[in-house]
């Protein structure tokens, strides 16, 4: 079984950068497409950010494009969100996701089966 971790959340004024980071352990996730979801309060989880098991393709939200970062190492079994230019509507508990049956593009939230515990991401005014 994969177990996701994630770190680096915080709080941060709006227009500010914080990177999140996701260790997985107990198996190699370098053949999984893995991704970033978000979800706030009241709000249903919503994708951010997909790359491909090889780093050649990556996709983002339109909300975020332009302004986040995600790769991976995967000598370091990690996958990593730089996020620049954060926004009051950026806040949310941010959550790294991994699908074994899509290496290129992971799934969406409804079909996705691997999920970390979330990291929380305020952004203040």
């Amino acid at each position: 079984q994969v177990q996701l971790v994630e770190s680096g959340g915080g709080l941060v004024q709006a227009g500010g950068s914080l990177r999140l980071s996701c260790v997985a352990l107990g198996r190699s996730i370098s053949s999984y497409g893995m991704g970033w979801f978000r979800q706030a309060p009241g709000k249903e989880r919503e994708f951010v950010a997909a790359i491909a098991w090889s780093s050649s393709a990556t996709t983002y939200a339109d909300a975020v494009k332009g302004r986040f970062t995600i790769s991976r190492d995967n000598a370091k079994n990690a996958v990593y969100l730089q996020m620049n230019s954060l926004k009051l509507e950026g806040a949310a508990v941010y959550y790294c996701a991994a699908d074994p049956y899509r290496n290129q593009r992971i799934g969406t939230a409804q079909t996705v089966s691997i999920w970390g515990q979330g990291t929380q991401v305020t952004v203040s005014s």
